[in-house]
């Protein structure tokens, strides 16, 4: 039975199918990617329902082709995605800073696992340079969600699509192969595909109109640092306006906790369970990895609190915590590499070792 037919009612099922039926229903009618482990259930469910509702599915024949078919879709103005995981996204970088670079909307999961390299396939959260800091080249940013739940997944991906096409940029889903491969029930919105913004920018074929042109290749001079600005004052817009972060605890805390997607929840359950044993223990939980909240950060710190970052790598968001707070507390650090994935009693180990 399809989603289609089963009402708003929640259903329980694999973060990876709630992302994929959250696109369809977020208007996603153009989907491209190629398998891989742990985020092949997407492209799967893409190719079952993306029929049902008049979209187009395509197995692409590599993560090159799917990300520059997306490119020629978003162009065309349709709303389009496509997934991979870590080493697949990789060879999506020249794609996605030619997507930045054209203003082009489109939607990229990353349901990330163990490397470097090909690595294993075992959650890790090892791509957040990547995917924060611009793994492609150019002077570009993509907006970046980190859901913790099925539930976020949904709902992270329909905003995903909207703040796309608000901003015409690139953003992207970062999740992880647990959050990917877990079942919990989700309701996904629906009815959302009948007000969706008009594209006068698009490549629909001139139709009595001047002609539109997308291009990345700025030759004249001026004309690409002209370009540059233009988009730096974008990525300025989100750091005013879309900045999203939860926290737990945080005001009364001696120490706080700060981590991202599944380590975050993780995380909580530590944060608990020190409570339990009378530590005044918080999290505080980046949902937007850029643009990154930290000025809210900034604003928790002080000498006498201490900051722990806890990541499924050897210390990424850590910089981004460490500058934040501007040296006004200590931070510390906790990880797990190569798809190890830390219990809550070693993160209250490490919170102990730490007050």
């Amino acid at each position: 039975m399809s989603q289609e037919s089963k009402g708003n009612n929640k259903i329980l099922m694999k973060g990876n199918e709630a992302l994929a039926e959250a696109a369809i229903q977020a208007g996603c009618r153009f989907y491209a990617g190629y398998p891989i482990t742990p985020q092949n259930e997407i492209p799967e469910y893409m190719a079952r329902r993306m029929p049902e509702v008049g979209g187009i599915f395509i197995q692409a024949e590599s993560e090159i082709s799917a990300i520059n078919m997306v490119y020629g879709a978003s162009a065309a103005g349709a709303r389009a995605m496509t997934s991979s995981s870590s080493p697949g996204i990789s060879l999506k970088q020249e794609g996605i800073s030619f997507l930045a670079g054209a203003e082009l909307p489109a939607v990229i999961a990353n349901i990330q696992r163990g490397g470097p390299g090909l690595g294993s396939i075992a959650a890790s959260q090892a791509d957040y340079f990547q995917a924060t800091k611009g793994g492609g080249h150019g002077d570009y940013r993509l907006l970046v969600y980190a859901p913790s739940s099925v539930q976020e997944m949904t709902d992270l991906t329909i905003k995903a699509f909207d703040k796309a096409d608000e901003y015409r940029n690139p953003v992207m889903i970062l999740g992880d192969g647990i959050i990917g491969q877990m079942m919990e029930p989700a309701l996904i919105k629906k009815d959302r595909i009948h007000n969706l913004p008009k594209k006068d920018w698009a490549l629909t074929g001139c139709k009595g109109r001047g002609p539109n042109v997308i291009k990345t290749l700025h030759m004249e001079e001026g004309v690409l640092e002209e370009l540059n600005l233009r988009l730096k004052e974008k990525y300025e817009r989100m750091k005013r306006n879309e900045v999203m972060y939860e926290s737990h605890f945080t005001e009364d805390a001696e120490i706080i906790v700060v981590a991202f997607g599944i380590a975050a929840r993780i995380s909580s359950s530590a944060i608990t369970m020190a409570r339990k044993e009378g530590l005044k223990a918080g999290l505080f939980r980046p949902i937007t990895l850029f643009p990154f909240p930290e000025k809210e950060l900034r604003r928790l710190a002080d000498h006498k609190r201490k900051f722990l970052t806890v990541e499924m790598n050897l210390g990424q968001m850590v910089e981004d915590v460490r500058l934040s707070i501007e040296g006004k507390s200590v931070v510390e650090f906790y990880g797990r590499s190569g798809g190890a994935v830390p219990t809550p009693e070693e993160i209250l180990g490490v919170i102990k070792k730490s007050i």
